[in-house]
């Protein structure tokens, strides 16, 4: 469980707060002891740059315009007394130390640079500037200094070190602890503020990622999570990614409803499909059975009749078991269309006179009442097959003595092909079914078992870019709508 939490973006995200303020916190330490130094040293340097000359005037070390070396030495005792901060030199020309107030053990140099000094003598407001520490080899510290026996006529120069050895001391005495401890109790408050500030603000920054984190689990173990307020453009990313995941779980649960009815319907399908074969089958089992018992005892005739019924019922079956070969070709897009523009009224004249014969013996007219000289970019068999089963569909349940009118029109950059017959119509509650594969309409007249040839028809007109829609208007009103050849031609070469 320990493990978990600090496995969760928010511990996270406190742990490296945590690293990030405590290096940002030992960095501004280090920068702001370093700075403390630097303006210690300019402070230091700006009060004091006119020391050397004043311990020039104020104790008489030139005396007739020579150095005084006996006041020179009484300097040196004296201000390693009062003042051990505090170290004197006397330089010449070069550079060269001649005197000092200093330790002699601890001198480790015999010249210090005169460019510092120049510098500082030529721009007083120079500072904090450096010059060499006899004392050590490379260390360096802010000092006064003034030409001796005058700025005139100057043999030397006398060079007063303002942080010496003994002010070190000091310093790394008093800074070690309370440094230490002044350091230490910022550096705490302040890990500890902002700490604090930062992990508020992570909290209510990660508060709504964890909610989404439910959401996602609740969806996981199948319970819907609850839609949040659509956005209005105001949301940062976070409302955005669950905006979107909320979309996205509306689509897999609407996606899993589908699949839900495509499996019924797969279910449904099967046993409509056994239905219809064994239909068949047990009728060619019985006549055949029938004949294999019965053929000493039935005349010629019988056994002729017998044997039509078994062979219709033969052609009833090879037709089903052909449209379903068909249907799940066209459904597994295995059988796909060739398009070629082509006149719609040759093609429908060619289909009503191939049709003439079947619609006389029911009884029936077929009359083509408009032609319009459409060009079409279809497959023509495709085609024909769709209006093949529309106007057998017609014949079969218009009444006897009645008409089935054709057309072909211009209609929203297509052309639209309509068969009319003058049955009973279609229910209304039938007609969003009424292109699902064995769709029965319960007591329907009009409908009865509806086979797969509207469904086979609704694929062909779909992988063709039509439509096929039906209406009820003293009968049955099917119409397909095709896309115009130079429709077609136009937008492709865009």
């Amino acid at each position: 469980m320990a493990l978990s939490v600090f496995r969760t973006l928010y511990a996270r995200l406190a742990i490296g707060l945590f690293l990030l303020l405590l290096v940002v916190g030992g960095l501004f330490t280090f920068l702001s002891l370093a700075s403390v130094r630097e303006y210690s040293a300019a402070v230091n340097q700006q009060l004091n740059r006119d020391l050397a000359r004043n311990l020039v005037s104020d104790r008489n070390l030139v005396t007739d315009g020579k150095l005084n070396r006996d006041a020179l030495k009484q300097l040196f005792e004296l201000y390693m007394t009062i003042n051990p901060s505090i170290e004197i030199y006397l330089l010449d020309r070069e550079g060269r130390i001649l005197s000092y107030s200093a330790d002699p053990d601890k001198i480790k140099r015999n010249r210090v640079s005169l460019e510092p000094i120049r510098t500082l003598l030529e721009n007083p407001d120079d500072y904090p500037l450096p010059g060499d520490d006899p004392r050590s080899h490379d260390r360096r510290k802010v000092f006064s200094v003034t030409p001796v026996p005058s700025v005139e006529d100057p043999t030397g120069y006398l060079y007063v070190v303002l942080r010496g050895e003994e002010y070190d001391l000091a310093e790394s005495m008093v800074h070690s602890d309370r440094l230490l401890q002044l350091g230490a109790g910022a550096l705490a408050v302040s890990l500890f503020v902002g700490l604090l500030a930062g992990l508020v603000f992570f909290r209510l920054l990660t508060r709504r990622l964890s909610r989404l984190t439910e959401r996602v689990e609740a969806f996981e173990s199948g319970m819907p999570p609850d839609r949040p307020p659509a956005l209005d453009g105001k949301g940062d990313d976070i409302d955005y990614l669950t905006a979107r995941f909320d979309q996205m779980a509306g689509r897999i649960a609407a996606q899993l409803d589908q699949l839900k009815d495509k499996d019924a319907q797969r279910r449904q399908l099967v046993a409509q499909v056994s239905h219809d074969l064994r239909t068949p089958l047990a009728s060619i089992q019985g006549y055949i059975e029938a004949l294999r018992l019965k053929q000493d005892s039935l005349s010629g005739d019988e056994r002729a009749r017998f044997l039509d019924v078994a062979l219709a019922e033969t052609h009833r079956l090879g037709r089903l078991v052909e449209e379903l070969f068909e249907l799940a070709a066209l459904d597994a897009r295995e059988k796909q269309p060739t398009p070629e523009p082509f006149v719609v009224a040759e093609l429908l004249h060619d289909v009503v006179q191939k049709h003439r014969p079947e619609a006389e013996q029911a009884g029936v007219s077929l009359a083509i009442v408009e032609v319009a000289p459409v060009r079409v970019l279809a497959d023509i068999a495709m085609t024909e097959r769709v209006l093949d089963n529309l106007i057998g569909n017609a014949i079969t349940h218009s009444p006897r003595a009645s008409e089935i009118t054709l057309s072909v029109a211009a209609r929203e950059d297509g052309a639209e092909i309509t068969v009319a017959d003058a049955g009973p119509g279609i229910d209304a509650a039938d007609m969003d079914h009424l292109f699902e594969p064995f769709y029965q309409a319960p007591g329907s007249s009009r409908i009865g078992h509806a086979g797969l040839g509207l469904a086979i028809a609704q694929r062909m007109v779909s992988l063709q870019q039509g439509r096929l829609s039906v209406r009820n208007d003293n009968g049955a009103v099917f119409s397909v709508w095709l896309p115009l050849a130079n429709q077609m031609n136009g937008s492709a070469g865009k």
